[in-house]
């Protein structure tokens, strides 16, 4: 598990020197890994900032790929106007196809793919892997994270009960979202656990998985990912 020393100040001294080396060097992608309620989104924007890789999710993906009219766009629509599950070859196309642009050059930050070790396989034949991140939370953080957030359906803006009430004023009407009930965490977690977790053990034979103590503060989080970022350069 990777943990953070040292002053905050010597730390992003550290990341600087490394930074240009990184992305000089490192041209393979980085997926982020963890469970619902980790933080994944929270770091995925600071480490696709630290590494230039843009960050990258399935959904995006396919929103653009149906928007642009591609070949495989149409052929995902589909699937989707189905109501059923693209499959991983079509992703896997888009992938290709977006590691092709401009902005790619130094790889992907992958979030939220792969979530099963046949489409890690499948990526692997079209793409590097450099790191795996793997930010771990405790089932019992997970289900207190998720399950006391609150929405301000006038603004969109999220608090938490207990971590970031909302303001007296407004306390009255923000609700909770229809998913963020226990019930339906556990469920994503024994989704989660059955169908996703297993790839940290593949990702881990590989020499590329790191794991991040998740259950602490989000800046504590994002200092040992920048660790893990500069030490990819090395």
């Amino acid at each position: 598990m990777v943990t953070c020393g040292g002053s905050r100040t010597s730390l992003s001294l550290r990341f600087a020197y490394h930074s240009d080396h990184f992305r000089s060097t490192m041209s393979d992608s980085i997926v982020l890994f963890g469970p619902p309620g980790a933080g994944k989104g929270t770091q995925a924007s600071r480490i696709s900032s630290l590494t230039g890789k843009p960050q990258v999710s399935t959904g995006d993906m396919l929103r653009a790929a149906v928007a642009s009219g591609s070949e495989l766009g149409s052929e995902a629509k589909g699937y989707m106007e189905a109501g059923l599950l693209v499959p991983d070859e079509v992703i896997i196309g888009l992938i290709s196809e977006r590691l092709q642009e401009p902005d790619a050059v130094s790889g992907l930050l992958l979030d939220g793919y792969p979530r099963t070790i046949a489409q890690a396989e499948a990526l692997a034949e079209v793409e590097g892997v450099s790191a795996v991140i793997s930010i771990e939370v405790p089932d019992e953080a997970v289900v207190e994270r998720i399950v006391g957030r609150r929405m301000d359906p006038e603004t969109g803006m999220i608090y938490h009960i207990r971590f970031n009430p909302p303001p007296t004023e407004i306390s009255a009407r923000v609700v909770q979202r229809k998913d963020d009930t226990e019930d339906t965490v556990r469920n994503r977690l024994s989704a989660y656990y059955e169908q996703t977790a297993p790839l940290a053990d593949w990702y881990e034979q590989r020499g590329v998985l790191v794991r991040i103590d998740g259950n602490r503060s989000i800046e504590e989080v994002g200092s040992a990912i920048e660790v893990v970022i500069a030490s990819l350069g090395d």
